[in-house]
Protein backbone atom coordinates (compact mmCIF):
# COMPACT_ATOMS: atom_id res chain seq x y z
CA UNK A 1 0.00 0.00 0.00
CA UNK A 2 2.91 2.84 1.17
CA UNK A 3 6.36 2.01 0.46
CA UNK A 4 9.30 4.20 1.43
CA UNK A 5 12.10 4.88 -1.13
CA UNK A 6 15.57 5.95 -0.10
CA UNK A 7 13.43 8.96 1.81
CA UNK A 8 15.79 11.81 3.30
CA UNK A 9 14.30 15.55 4.32
CA UNK A 10 17.13 17.79 5.55
CA UNK A 11 16.93 21.98 6.13
CA UNK A 12 20.17 23.45 6.04
CA UNK A 13 22.12 20.81 5.30
CA UNK A 14 20.50 19.40 8.53
CA UNK A 15 18.76 16.10 8.16
CA UNK A 16 15.76 15.36 9.62
CA UNK A 17 14.56 11.85 8.39
CA UNK A 18 16.47 9.66 7.26
CA UNK A 19 14.37 5.85 6.42
CA UNK A 20 15.74 3.73 3.31
CA UNK A 21 12.74 1.11 2.91
CA UNK A 22 9.80 1.17 5.01
CA UNK A 23 6.65 -1.03 3.77
CA UNK A 24 3.11 -0.36 5.66
CA UNK A 25 0.54 -3.13 4.04
CA UNK A 26 -2.67 -2.51 3.22
CA UNK A 27 -5.23 -2.83 6.21
CA UNK A 28 -2.41 -2.72 8.65
CA UNK A 29 -3.02 -0.30 12.03
CA UNK A 30 0.66 1.36 11.81
CA UNK A 31 1.32 3.14 15.00
CA UNK A 32 4.31 5.91 14.75
CA UNK A 33 6.27 6.92 17.97
CA UNK A 34 9.33 9.01 19.07
CA UNK A 35 10.66 11.96 21.40
CA UNK A 36 9.64 15.33 20.43
CA UNK A 37 12.06 16.20 16.64
CA UNK A 38 12.31 12.38 15.89
CA UNK A 39 10.64 13.23 12.41
CA UNK A 40 6.84 11.91 13.23
CA UNK A 41 5.39 14.80 12.03
CA UNK A 42 7.71 15.47 9.02
CA UNK A 43 7.10 11.77 7.50
CA UNK A 44 3.46 12.24 7.84
CA UNK A 45 3.82 15.62 5.97
CA UNK A 46 5.66 13.94 2.96
CA UNK A 47 2.97 11.29 3.33
CA UNK A 48 0.27 14.00 2.73
CA UNK A 49 2.99 16.25 -0.30
CA UNK A 50 3.15 18.70 2.46
CA UNK A 51 6.41 19.19 2.32
CA UNK A 52 9.05 18.09 -0.69
CA UNK A 53 11.54 15.45 -0.10
CA UNK A 54 15.24 16.37 -0.62
CA UNK A 55 15.88 12.43 -1.78
CA UNK A 56 13.45 9.57 -2.49
CA UNK A 57 9.87 9.33 -2.80
CA UNK A 58 6.81 7.55 -1.23
CA UNK A 59 3.93 5.60 -3.04
CA UNK A 60 0.53 4.79 -1.95
CA UNK A 61 -0.87 2.25 -3.89
CA UNK A 62 1.54 2.70 -6.44
CA UNK A 63 1.26 6.47 -6.92
CA UNK A 64 4.69 8.58 -6.67
CA UNK A 65 2.87 10.94 -3.81
CA UNK A 66 5.17 14.30 -4.73
CA UNK A 67 4.68 13.32 -8.54
CA UNK A 68 0.84 13.24 -8.60
CA UNK A 69 -2.47 14.02 -6.92
CA UNK A 70 -3.95 10.54 -7.55
CA UNK A 71 -3.87 9.42 -4.20
CA UNK A 72 -6.11 12.27 -2.97
CA UNK A 73 -9.26 10.88 -3.41
CA UNK A 74 -8.84 8.11 -1.36
CA UNK A 75 -6.66 9.72 1.22
CA UNK A 76 -7.38 11.71 4.68
CA UNK A 77 -5.71 12.99 7.09
CA UNK A 78 -6.25 14.76 10.40
CA UNK A 79 -2.05 16.66 11.83
CA UNK A 80 -3.39 19.75 13.21
CA UNK A 81 -5.89 22.78 13.71
CA UNK A 82 -4.55 24.36 10.63
CA UNK A 83 -6.06 21.70 8.32
CA UNK A 84 -10.02 23.37 9.84
CA UNK A 85 -11.18 26.54 8.17
CA UNK A 86 -12.07 28.95 11.35
CA UNK A 87 -15.02 30.80 10.23
CA UNK A 88 -17.24 27.75 9.62
CA UNK A 89 -19.31 26.49 12.41
CA UNK A 90 -17.97 22.61 12.68
CA UNK A 91 -21.78 21.65 10.56
CA UNK A 92 -20.94 23.24 7.45
CA UNK A 93 -16.91 22.35 8.15
CA UNK A 94 -18.81 18.71 7.58
CA UNK A 95 -20.96 19.73 5.23
CA UNK A 96 -18.01 21.25 3.03
CA UNK A 97 -15.70 18.38 3.52
CA UNK A 98 -18.80 15.76 2.35
CA UNK A 99 -18.89 17.96 -0.57
CA UNK A 100 -15.41 16.98 -1.61
CA UNK A 101 -16.01 13.51 -0.96
CA UNK A 102 -18.74 13.13 -2.68
CA UNK A 103 -21.29 12.64 0.37
CA UNK A 104 -24.07 14.27 0.98
CA UNK A 105 -26.22 15.92 3.99
CA UNK A 106 -27.80 12.59 4.93
CA UNK A 107 -24.21 10.74 4.45
CA UNK A 108 -22.57 13.08 6.76
CA UNK A 109 -25.44 13.61 9.09
CA UNK A 110 -25.35 9.51 9.80
CA UNK A 111 -21.57 9.44 10.53
CA UNK A 112 -22.13 12.37 12.98
CA UNK A 113 -24.57 10.91 14.71
CA UNK A 114 -22.66 7.55 14.95
CA UNK A 115 -19.94 9.22 16.63
CA UNK A 116 -22.29 11.31 19.08
CA UNK A 117 -20.85 10.03 22.21
CA UNK A 118 -17.18 11.50 20.55
CA UNK A 119 -18.39 14.57 20.40
CA UNK A 120 -19.96 14.84 24.27
CA UNK A 121 -22.72 17.16 23.28
CA UNK A 122 -20.03 19.79 23.14
CA UNK A 123 -19.70 20.28 19.16
CA UNK A 124 -23.36 20.57 17.17
CA UNK A 125 -25.81 22.93 17.11
CA UNK A 126 -23.57 25.26 19.86
CA UNK A 127 -23.50 27.97 16.76
CA UNK A 128 -19.88 28.71 17.68
CA UNK A 129 -17.17 28.73 14.82
CA UNK A 130 -13.92 26.47 14.68
CA UNK A 131 -11.61 29.48 15.61
CA UNK A 132 -13.68 29.68 19.21
CA UNK A 133 -13.52 25.94 20.32
CA UNK A 134 -11.12 24.43 22.39
CA UNK A 135 -7.94 22.48 21.15
CA UNK A 136 -9.72 19.64 22.41
CA UNK A 137 -12.96 20.22 20.38
CA UNK A 138 -11.58 21.14 17.26
CA UNK A 139 -9.54 17.75 17.39
CA UNK A 140 -12.73 16.00 17.67
CA UNK A 141 -13.54 17.96 14.24
CA UNK A 142 -10.90 17.52 12.36
CA UNK A 143 -10.55 13.41 13.89
CA UNK A 144 -14.18 12.81 12.58
CA UNK A 145 -13.86 15.28 9.19
CA UNK A 146 -11.14 12.59 8.39
CA UNK A 147 -13.59 9.78 8.39
CA UNK A 148 -15.65 11.08 5.64
CA UNK A 149 -16.24 9.20 2.34
CA UNK A 150 -14.63 6.49 3.78
CA UNK A 151 -10.85 6.60 2.83
CA UNK A 152 -8.62 3.81 2.25
CA UNK A 153 -6.05 5.73 4.27
CA UNK A 154 -6.04 7.79 7.14
CA UNK A 155 -3.31 9.73 8.83
CA UNK A 156 -3.72 10.90 12.74
CA UNK A 157 -0.88 12.90 13.80
CA UNK A 158 -1.01 13.10 18.06
CA UNK A 159 -4.76 12.37 18.34
CA UNK A 160 -4.47 11.68 21.94
CA UNK A 161 -3.89 15.25 22.67
CA UNK A 162 -5.21 17.94 24.37
CA UNK A 163 -8.28 14.71 24.85
CA UNK A 164 -9.66 14.24 28.08
CA UNK A 165 -9.39 10.50 29.09
CA UNK A 166 -12.86 9.64 28.57
CA UNK A 167 -12.55 11.17 25.06
CA UNK A 168 -8.95 9.83 24.60
CA UNK A 169 -11.54 5.93 25.22
CA UNK A 170 -13.90 6.91 22.33
CA UNK A 171 -11.35 7.30 20.05
CA UNK A 172 -9.31 4.33 20.96
CA UNK A 173 -12.60 2.44 20.02
CA UNK A 174 -12.96 4.22 16.95
CA UNK A 175 -9.29 3.54 15.76
CA UNK A 176 -9.84 0.03 16.69
CA UNK A 177 -12.98 -0.11 14.67
CA UNK A 178 -11.62 1.37 11.76
CA UNK A 179 -8.19 -0.96 11.93
CA UNK A 180 -10.64 -3.81 11.76
CA UNK A 181 -11.28 -3.04 8.29
CA UNK A 182 -9.17 -4.83 5.82
CA UNK A 183 -9.31 -2.32 3.21
CA UNK A 184 -8.60 0.57 5.42
CA UNK A 185 -4.91 1.63 6.59
CA UNK A 186 -4.68 4.11 9.61
CA UNK A 187 -1.48 5.73 10.28
CA UNK A 188 -1.53 7.15 13.77
CA UNK A 189 1.44 8.99 15.80
CA UNK A 190 1.71 9.59 19.49
CA UNK A 191 3.75 10.64 22.36
CA UNK A 192 2.06 8.18 24.34
CA UNK A 193 2.94 4.99 24.15
CA UNK A 194 0.57 3.15 25.84
CA UNK A 195 -2.24 4.29 23.23
CA UNK A 196 -0.38 4.28 20.39
CA UNK A 197 -0.05 0.06 21.01
CA UNK A 198 -3.52 -0.68 21.77
CA UNK A 199 -4.57 0.87 18.41
CA UNK A 200 -1.76 -0.48 16.55
CA UNK A 201 -1.04 -4.01 15.29
CA UNK A 202 2.50 -2.14 14.31
CA UNK A 203 5.04 0.34 15.84
CA UNK A 204 7.85 1.83 13.88
CA UNK A 205 9.95 4.04 16.39
CA UNK A 206 11.95 6.91 14.83
CA UNK A 207 14.89 8.51 16.47
CA UNK A 208 16.38 11.42 14.98
CA UNK A 209 14.95 10.99 12.08
CA UNK A 210 15.83 7.35 11.74
CA UNK A 211 13.66 4.01 12.07
CA UNK A 212 15.04 2.65 15.24
CA UNK A 213 12.63 -0.15 15.92
CA UNK A 214 9.88 -1.88 13.92
CA UNK A 215 7.95 -4.54 15.92
CA UNK A 216 4.79 -6.11 15.80
CA UNK A 217 2.69 -5.25 18.96
CA UNK A 218 2.18 -7.69 21.90
CA UNK A 219 2.41 -8.12 25.33
CA UNK A 220 5.79 -7.16 25.45
CA UNK A 221 5.97 -4.06 23.49
CA UNK A 222 4.84 -1.41 25.92
CA UNK A 223 7.49 -2.55 28.23
CA UNK A 224 10.15 -3.16 25.69
CA UNK A 225 9.53 0.49 24.12
CA UNK A 226 10.02 1.58 27.68
CA UNK A 227 13.09 0.11 28.48
CA UNK A 228 14.16 1.66 24.64
CA UNK A 229 13.09 5.03 25.74
CA UNK A 230 14.06 5.41 29.48
CA UNK A 231 18.01 5.15 28.25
Amino acid sequence: MIKVHNLKKAYNGTVVLNIESLEIPKGESFGLVGNNGAGKTTFFSLLLDLIQPSEGYITSNNIKINESEDWKPFTSAFIDETFLIGYLTPEEYFYFIGDLRGFNKADVDALLAKHADFFNDEILGKKKYLRDLSKGNQKKVGIIAALIGNPEVIILDEPFANLDPTTQFRLKKIIREIADDPNVTILVSSHDLAHTIEVSTRIVALDKGSVVKDIKTSEETLKELEEFFAV
